[in-house]
């Protein structure tokens, strides 16, 4: 016979008719008159539903503990620790409620922040479109005298042609000579060019070993797919597959900007720095040109959308006033920087073939696109005709790297590195660093073509030799990332340090221990 709610022997008894539970009378008369309800089942109760329960009346013993005084005050102690340990419990749940009410409030006031933000930058985007809507028209009436006519109609870049293609204004004949000025000046200036005597030595590239690595892409989409070095500032930018494009400076360690504005994986990414600008390419189809800021921040200033199909290449031409955009669609793209148009789209729409990447010759005339099927083309940029075909390889052609000698260019596939001698046009090694499941994924010389860097389950390190002396390993540098698959290797300035980026979110850096500190010092001085 124990209370349901005070777990004691009641003395009115009373049984609800409901749920059979025996209650002391006054403590469920209290509970139904505040709640309504039965305090264990918590169903609807009344007193009605309430029976007295008839027993006989017995006169309860006392305690022992009550029947002396010791006794009396070891229940008083009892009784005070209870309290104590009540009240501690209290304390603690009472600090974290305090806990949890902070960050609530922290978490608001975030929230307030970040609409706040997006309401400023939408009404900026509304006003900038409201704006281009008013230059739209004038524009489009100054440029109406310049069009091209064509059957007594006006043909606009954008307009397209009887055979479904857009029309574009083409490589004009001022533009082809300042390449051919261009071509000129730099091969000239080739043939005087010296190995500079700060380049790294080979006894110290054997020494190398990670000396820095930096997570700067996100955890929950890893990978690297694609890096530049400035030429003349010390800021490496990495693409990734969570969309990213991550400006980092290597002497402080330090992320300058994120550039976020693509829908998927960046596959490519090259500096400009004539003009201090900077253009990514995307598996969304789309190539951005973003423009630097004093404060070291970039702002999307065109979006171009002529490729029907993932763009895998951008390559930038020597003038710094052109580059050229490879995709899987089967075409390569020349734009102008300044205006952001497309001059020419050469190549046919092909659901079989595409281009998986490309890159500039030094000297500006040729450019070099990998297909994936395996071949390696020659275009002559001025008639934009492919004037040469390389086959050899197995699987899409990864990556591609023309020497500064001129006339060595090294392509990687997935049956390793092919080295071809343009003088002649023909393969004159193949390096094999790999098994035949494992891709080479990255291929790069260095400024002054001294050496060579492969890029797959690890990085490795030629010496660069001529057509008939071998090219020897320097050294091998192990995948840290876990992951087995670098995906691109860099030089820096006069091969001080190489970067190294994989499918894992870190950008690693190889070099001699303490070469850091000795770079940033010098740096003043030169």
């Amino acid at each position: 016979m124990i209370c349901a709610i005070s777990g004691e022997v009641p003395d009115e008894p009373v049984v609800s008719k409901k749920s059979g539970l025996l209650f002391e009378r006054r403590l469920v008369e209290r509970y139904i008159e505040d709640h309504g309800k039965c305090p264990v089942t918590k169903e609807e109760l009344t007193m009605d539903d309430i029976v007295a329960v008839k027993t006989n009346k017995v006169v309860k013993p006392r305690q022992l503990q009550a029947a002396s005084i010791p006794g009396l005050l070891g229940m008083f102690q009892n009784e005070w620790d209870a309290i104590m340990l009540s009240s501690f419990a209290l304390e603690q749940q009472l600090h974290t409620a305090r806990q949890e009410l902070s960050h609530a409030l922290y978490q608001h006031d975030a929230a307030c922040r970040v609409i706040a933000r997006l309401k400023k930058e939408r009404d900026e985007a509304r006003a900038l479109l409201a704006q281009a809507e008013r230059q739209i028209p004038a524009s489009m009436a100054g440029a109406a005298p310049t069009a091209v006519v064509s059957n007594g109609k006006r043909a606009f870049e954008d307009e397209v042609g009887p055979d479904g293609k857009k029309i574009r204004p083409g490589i004009n004949p001022v533009m082809i000579d300042e390449l051919t000025e261009c071509n000129t000046m730099l091969s000239a200036h080739r043939k005087k060019r010296q190995v500079p005597p700060t380049l790294a030595s080979i006894d110290a590239i054997e020494r190398y070993t990670q000396i820095s690595s930096h997570p700067l892409h996100k955890t929950n989409k890893p990978g690297i797919l694609s890096m530049d070095i400035h030429p003349s500032k010390d800021i490496i930018a990495t693409g990734g597959i969570d969309t990213n494009a991550v400006l980092f400076d290597r002497p402080s360690g330090q992320i300058l900007c994120t550039l976020t504005g693509h829908s998927k994986k960046i596959t490519s990414l090259k500096f400009v720095p004539r003009d201090e600008l900077f253009v990514t390419g995307s598996a969304d189809k789309t190539v951005k040109i973003w423009q630097g800021s004093e404060e070291g921040n970039y702002n999307c200033i065109h979006t171009l959308k002529d490729h029907t199909a993932e763009v895998e290449a951008v390559t930038v031409h020597a003038t710094q006033k052109y580059f050229v955009t490879a995709s899987k669609d089967n075409t390569w793209c020349f734009y102008d920087i300044p205006s952001g148009s497309c001059l020419t789209q050469v190549g046919e729409s092909s659901g079989q073939e595409g281009y998986t990447s490309a890159s500039f010759h030094p000297d500006g005339l040729i450019l070099g696109t990998g297909t994936t099927e395996a071949v390696v083309k020659i275009w002559d940029v001025k008639t934009q005709s492919n004037v040469a075909k390389f086959e050899g390889h197995v699987g899409p052609v990864t990556a591609m790297s023309f020497s500064e000698n001129g006339y060595f260019l090294a392509t990687a596939a997935l049956d390793g590195v092919k080295l071809w001698d343009l003088r002649k046009l023909r393969n004159f090694r193949t390096i094999s660093p790999y098994d035949s499941d494992t891709p080479t994924n990255s291929v790069e010389f260095d400024f002054s073509g001294s050496y060579l860097a492969v890029g797959g389950s690890d990085t490795r390190v030629y010496q660069v030799a001529n057509v008939k002396l071998e090219w020897n390993l320097v050294k091998t540098l192990p995948d840290l990332s876990g992951t087995g698959k670098v995906t691109n290797v860099k030089f820096g300035t006069d091969a001080k340090y190489i970067a190294v980026g994989s499918m894992d979110r870190n950008l690693r850096i190889f070099g001699l221990p303490g070469e850091d500190d000795q770079m940033d010092d010098a740096k003043p001085s030169e």
